[in-house]
């Protein structure tokens, strides 16, 4: 990213569609580093972990393992339906359909299957990682630049001048955190 911002930072003299693309860019960069695909044995592996617990139907699992993981996996249904079949083509699970969703449920098998793995859940190890930061602050990064992209397109001439003021001020404070080494 260097040489991708101007120098000296967001002045204010900067037109307010200037700073839309160099948020647009910034939250595009840490998008690109902080990518979401797992593993197909770890989509397995959550979804055996979540209907250990209780039935549930895809869309359910989906959003499960989103909030379990603090929103640093959010597999999609492309990953989640195909290994559910295939689960379910293994006896692993069953599937009950009602009011038009299918509702899954572990076997005897499948029960056997989780107790025999002794693996952990995929998010409580994706959360370990984001102790490490590599998770979160990319994310913490892409919500800042989505916050100060809507103030560039929105807001007012004072506003834009007072997100300018505060990004200026939040910049300082990152390279302080570096600066403590």
């Amino acid at each position: 990213m260097n040489n991708s911002f101007p120098a000296g930072g967001f002045g204010t003299g900067m037109h307010p569609d200037g700073m839309w693309q160099i948020m647009e860019q910034l939250r595009s960069t840490f998008e690109k580093r902080s990518g979401t695909r797992m593993g197909r044995g770890d989509v397995r592996a959550a979804v055996l972990a979540l209907l250990a617990e209780k039935p549930m139907h895809g869309y359910q699992i989906i959003r499960e393992i989103d909030e379990r993981s603090n929103g640093s996996w959010k597999p999609s249904a492309g990953s989640v339906y195909p290994t559910l079949q295939l689960l379910a083509d293994e006896g692993f699970i069953t599937a009950e359909e009602s009011d038009g969703r299918k509702t899954y449920t572990l076997t005897e098998a499948g029960r056997e299957e989780v107790a025999g793995s002794g693996a952990s859940a995929p998010w409580e190890t994706a959360s370990a990682s984001d102790n490490t930061g590599f998770t979160a602050l990319p994310k913490a990064g892409v919500e800042l630049a989505q916050a100060a992209a809507q103030v560039g397109r929105t807001g007012s001439p004072e506003q834009v001048r007072q997100a300018v003021t505060v990004l200026d001020e939040a910049r300082r404070r990152l390279y302080a955190i570096l600066a403590q080494d």
